[in-house]
Order: C-alpha cells, then structure tokens, then sequence
C-alpha cells in the first residue's frame, strides 16, 4: 500500500510517555512516531493500548513525557482542545446515546465547509442511510461501528485515533472497515492511528505495526513481516493458530460439567469475570457470582472422544429436507412462519436457530449443536460478547453446513449481521442447491454476502422485525420461491449422460477466440464459459477445487491487470491456486492483459491522467497498459505458472491480446506488448512440462484457436477417453 508525501512535522510524536494508574504503571516509556498515513498498534488485553489512546485524547494524565500532533504539544491540553487542533477519536464501545437517533447523532457534530458532510458518511456507509431514524440501542455492532466512525470524521480530523474499530463485528463487515481505513490511509486526507488486535485488519491498513507489551512498545515491524512470522506473533501476541485453521474442539470447563449431566439434567453456568478484567480488577463477591449464574439444560456442547462434534443425521438416508435458518431469538417469528408454509407443501423443514444469547427455542437443530463445531467448541461461542459470538457462531454455522448432508434448499431472514452470518455456509452448498435470504441489505452491493455462490438475496423492504403487511408478503414470497425450486428439482427429468466440463475464461474482446474453441468442443465436452470479471475467475477456480471440471483453458487473464494496478474488476492474489492445488493440466494465455477496468471517466485515479483510454460506455473506461504495467502483470503470471506441477501450455498471441489490441485500433501498442512476452519468458522457467507458446496470430484469429485446441487433445486426448477414465459412458 502507497503511503502519501507530507512535508512538516509528523502528523503524532510520542517521546517518553509515562502513564500511571495509582500505583500502576500503565504506560512506561513509550516512544512511538506516525509520520503520515496509517500505523498500527497491536498487543494482547492489558499491554496499555486503550490508555495510550486516552492520553492522546487527554482522557488520562501523564506523569512524563511527550505528545506532539503536527508540532504542537498536546499534555496539559482539555480533550474538547484536542479534538479541536484535528484529532478525531473512535473510543472502544463505541459510545453512542441510545435515545438520539442516528441523524441526530450526526447532525450534533456536523461542521460547515468540511470534506466530510452528513451526505458524504451516508454516501460511505449506506447502511446508516437506511437507519437514520433508528436509535444506537436500535443499531447492530456493525452499525453501531459505523455511526461512530462516521461521527468522528464529520470532526473533519486531520488525525484519527480508532481503538478496536473491528472488535466484535461479523467478518463482512470487518471486511468494509478495513476497506475504509486502507481508502483514508492511501488518499492522505486523514492520518490513521489503528489501535487493533485482528492481526490481518492491523497489517491490511498500515504499512508499519507497532507492537505493545506490558506498556511498552516492544518493537516496529513492517506489516508484510509480521503478517508472515507466525513465531512472533505467538511469541508476542498470544497468536498460535488462525481462525481458519482446523484446530480440535477445546471444552471449557462448563462443557466439561455438562458432560457428567445426563442429557435433560439441569445445572448452573457461573462466570467468573461478569466485567472484562483487567490487571487491576477486585475480586467479585461470591453472592455476585451466584445471583449472576445461569441456569441451563444439559446440551452436547463438546464434541466426543474422537475429536469430532457429533453429527445428527437431517433425514432419514435417501431423503433431503429444506432448512430454515437465523437467530430465533430475534426473527423466532418470522423464521416459524417461514417453515410453516413450507411444511403446509408436504416438503420436509428443520428449523435451525443461530442465536447466541444461549437460550432454547425449541429448534429442531438447537444452537448448542451447531455451536459444538466451533473450533473451540461451543465455548468459543457463548462468550457473552455479542459481536464475538456473532462471528463466532457465523464460523460454526458454516463448519456444521459442510458436514451435512441431504440438503434440498436452505432460506434465512435477517439484517446485515444475520446475512453476513448465514451467507459463508450458503457459499459453501454445492452449486444448484437452492439458497435464498430474505435481507434488509438485499438492494444494495451485495458481493461480499454471494461471492462465487449461486445465493439469491430478495429485498426484505421493510425491516425484518415481526409479521405486518409488507413481511408477510416478502416472507410468503420466499418461502413459495423455496417450495418452487425443491419441487422443480425434484420432478427434474433425469439428466443424459453428463460429459466432461472444460472451463474457459473469456472477455468481450475475447469472445471470437473462445467461442471457435468452445463450437469445437461442444460436441463432447460441457464447455463453461466464464466472464474474467473478477468473481468470474474466482467462480471458475471454485469449480476446479470442487472438482467440477476436468480441464480449463484459460485465456482471458485480464483480472491480473486490474488486480495489480487498482481496477474494478480484480482478481484476487489466489489467481491460478486451484490449477497449483489440483495439479490439473492448464492452458492459458494473456487474453485481455491490455487493459484496465475503471468506471465512468472520473473514477480513473489521478495518477493515470495523460493514460491512453477507451471509452467503453458511459459506465466502463479502460486504460491501455504500459510496456511498464505489462512487464509487470508477465512477471506475476510467470511466477504463478511456476508454481503448477501439472502439464502447463502457454500461448503468446504476437499479433494481439485483445479485439482492441490490432493494427488500427485503440490499444495497438507493439511495444507493451513485447514488454509482457518478454517478461513472461524471462520469468518462466520451462521443461517439458511447461511449455511457453509463441504464435505469430492475433488471439481471435482462427489461427490460434486451432492451436489451443491441439494442444488441448494433446493433453487430454479427447473427452470419450476422459469420461471413460472416469468410468463413463
């Protein structure tokens, strides 16, 4: 990430900060620098990163030392002085008035003539847009997340200070915070001080991370290193594993109390720490404790001896049912209306609560059960922090799905954070199962919930909040939808023979190209055709790791140049990991590597002015690479084809990579052109099984189609010989 120039002092000095809390010392020494952009603070609970935050802001005294914003000494200054010499400040918890409204939480910070207006943080964060009149007891985390980071920057801060601005919320939304402060770090509008423990959040946002222990900072390490040394973040930040790894499910001692109940007995959880503790915590009465135990029926919460969460078959072998899924304790009666109409059509349902508040709903799938599939098992769910068991439960949900079988379709109701919570599991049914939400966030981009999935999302209009009028038509009309598909799926005529798939990625100024190769192929294999838009790549490459497709011609690899040089139609660094994982055979070639994808005209950023364009229409414009940009998009191609161990065929269209790419046209440029081949075979390292191809044609000649389709029989020798490989008829 590009760090913006600033001339003059730095945006936050700190120099010998000492801080202490009676006779503790909370801060001892620290020296820390932000000369512009973003820095991130990092540090287990206790290591004093929130008090470094509160002694910026003024919010605690120091015994010593200095604090600088841009010059200009801040000890001794009010926190009303401080914010206003610039500096913006997003407390932990957020901090919001229940009774006032979103708007009105906006409107009471609101100044005149700065970059940031209520417009503009409504523009940013639609979501607050369609809330303005709800209260901030009435707002998720995430949306209460966003009011607050939306109150600080209508402050128009030249400095903005965020302590745990991730903590709690559902991955998505994680995802759009991130997303902003990268946006705020890179514009150099804002300087950002990220105080967080989300390592991947930490070292998305800066290009430096800080490290705390015990009140110290301990040592600055750059991003890129930190994110990769697993050794030192254990070693400094309690960090052995990730969250995406599968680690044996670890009961707590309440699972492990359960387990000596039989199932139905009753008992107590008690909570040892009702308030997060911190190193100067008193010892909470005993009476405390008992008056605050929770009394509960025995659940399996820990998964038995063979390290495995216990499977409760959904129906009877040879069967399927339709699941509906959500948080029964909030949308209990939306969801129950949901299966009812499904039952009332003779369709099996099982009612599946996602709930985190711990209590029964009488479920036909309990939430302890799903919960047990946690990597930490149920206890690494019901941890009593909403935002932290939302996310929790959203990992779960989706480990317990995969596991599952006889799944006819799958619907679900919710806001955001209900959406974000079942999309992950949807994402991961097979392509075909029917998967359908009904979402207050139906309307708007809704990418980040379908990813490669086949997920259709129906606009809920009004909210998701109890049966009226309007819900019980949305709710009727996804619930019919659902009974539509399971039934069409099930009268379904058998299929004939199924051939082979072969995938190929195409683009509009590749279409001549694919479609000749894919008219040739049709006959004997199911050619899937896939528009390089980004997800388009990355729905081709599910494919091939679910074992969908038998071959892949990959001629459009347009979405690296958009990847590497800020487009919006990206590919993502895990281009071509499938073929590496599968070790398939692979065809590819640089289709379409001239270009980048912007939007309308003033969306191309200001460094690429004076670029050579093409105006696709109103809403597209494309930039022609230069023999710069190409050698580097060869480079990363190369490096990637180097990791394939399969059969590899790479083909060089010397005439032309694109429609555009020809004598005459817009993007005709020999020398780019020579850039990218050049780096290619500078970067390849070739053997007899992987082969770089230079053909003297343009790539939509049928020259080169007759070409790829050689060396596809070459290497795979005809789809009735795969399909009788694969025991096929």
């Amino acid at each position: 990430m590009r760090m913006p120039d600033r001339q003059g002092p730095a945006s936050l000095d700190i120099r010998g900060l000492n801080v202490f809390y009676g006779a503790s010392h909370a801060l001892q020494g620290v020296d820390l620098r932000l000369d512009g952009g973003a820095l991130s603070v990092v540090g287990r609970n206790g290591m004093g990163k929130t008090t470094l935050c509160k002694a910026i802001m003024g919010l605690v005294p120091a015994a010593s030392g200095s604090i600088a914003f841009r010059g200009q000494p801040l000890l001794g200054r009010s926190p009303a002085d401080i914010a206003r010499l610039g500096i913006g400040y997003v407390p932990q918890g957020r901090r919001l008035w229940r009774s006032l409204t979103v708007d009105e939480h906006l409107r009471m910070v609101a100044r005149k003539g700065g970059a940031w207006t209520i417009e503009r943080v409504y523009a940013t964060f639609p979501r607050l847009a369609e809330r303005r009149g709800n209260g901030g007891a009435q707002l998720s985390g995430g949306e209460q997340q966003m009011l607050a980071i939306g109150r600080a920057l209508l402050m128009n801060p030249k400095l903005l200070v965020m302590d745990e601005p991730t903590e709690g919320l559902a991955p998505v939304i994680v995802a759009q915070l991130e997303e902003l402060l990268v946006s705020l770090a890179e514009d150099g509008e804002i300087d950002v001080l990220v105080i967080e423990q989300n390592i991947g959040v930490a070292c998305a946002v800066a290009q430096t991370v800080a490290i705390m222990v015990n009140g110290r900072v301990n040592r600055i390490a750059p991003a890129r290193d930190l994110a990769a040394d697993r050794e030192l973040q254990q070693r400094l930040l309690g960090v052995g594993r990730h969250g995406h790894e599968d680690t044996p499910p670890v009961a707590g001692p309440p699972a492990a109390a359960d387990a000596r109940r039989p199932a139905g007995a009753s008992g107590k959880i008690y909570m040892s720490n009702p308030t997060l503790p911190t190193r100067w915590s008193k010892p909470v009465p005993v009476e405390v404790l008992e008056r605050m135990a929770r009394v509960v029926t025995n659940q399996p919460l820990a998964a038995p001896a063979g390290g495995q969460a216990e499977i409760r078959p959904l129906a009877a072998p040879g069967s399927d049912v339709v699941l509906v899924a959500g948080t029964l304790d909030t949308k209990g009666e939306e969801l129950r209306y949901m299966r009812d109409l499904i039952r009332e059509a003779d369709l099996p349902v099982r009612l599946v609560d996602l709930s985190t508040s711990g209590g029964h709903s009488g479920a036909d799938v309990p939430a302890h059960q799903v919960a047990a599939f946690h990597p930490r098992g149920a206890a690494g769910v019901f941890t009593g922090d909403r935002g932290a068991a939302v996310a929790a439960m959203t990992e779960a949900f989706r480990r317990w799905l995969e596991r599952q079988s006889g799944i006819a379709g799958i619907l679900a109701a919710g806001g955001s954070g209900g959406t974000a919570m079942v999309a992950p599991a949807m994402r991961a049914l097979p392509v075909g199962v029917p998967k359908l939400i009904v979402s207050t966030v139906a309307s708007g981009d809704v990418r980040q919930y379908v990813g490669t999935a086949d997920i259709t999302l129906m606009h809920s209009v009004a909210d998701v909040q109890g049966l009226n009028a309007i819900t019980e038509d949305v709710l009727g009309n996804a619930a019919q939808a659902m009974i539509g598909m399971v039934q069409a799926r099930r009268a379904a005529r058998p299929r004939r023979p199924q051939r082979p798939a072969v995938a190929l990625s195409m683009f509009g100024v590749t279409t001549q190209c694919v479609q000749q190769i894919a008219g040739v192929l049709r006959e004997d294999w199911d050619c899937l055709v896939f528009h390089a838009t980004g997800i388009g790549g990355q729905s081709m490459e599910r494919l091939i790791d679910d074992g969908k497709v038998a071959a892949v011609i990959d001629l459009t690899t347009t979405e690296v140049a958009d990847m590497l040089f800020g487009g919006m139609l990206p590919a993502t660094p895990d281009r071509f990991g499938a073929v590496i994982r599968t070790r398939m055979p692979y065809i590819g070639s640089v289709g379409a590597a001239d270009m980048v994808n912007f939007g309308p005209p003033e969306t191309v950023p200001e460094r690429y002015r004076g670029r050579v364009f093409y105006h696709h229409n109103p809403q597209v414009t494309l930039m022609r690479t230069t023999p710069e940009d190409s050698a580097g998009i060869g480079r990363w191609i190369a490096e990637r084809l180097n990791l394939m161990e399969g059969p590899v065929r790479f083909f060089l269209p010397e005439g032309g990579v694109s429609a555009l790419d020809a004598p005459g046209r817009a993007f005709h440029d020999p020398a780019a052109r020579k850039a990218l081949f050049r780096a290619i075979e500078a970067t390849l390292l070739p053997g007899p099984n992987r082969q770089l191809i230079r053909l003297p044609q343009h790539i939509n000649d049928p020259g080169f189609a007759a070409a790829v389709l050689a060396a596809f029989r070459q290497l795979h020798g005809g789809a009735r010989a795969t399909r009788r490989k694969r025991g096929q008829p």
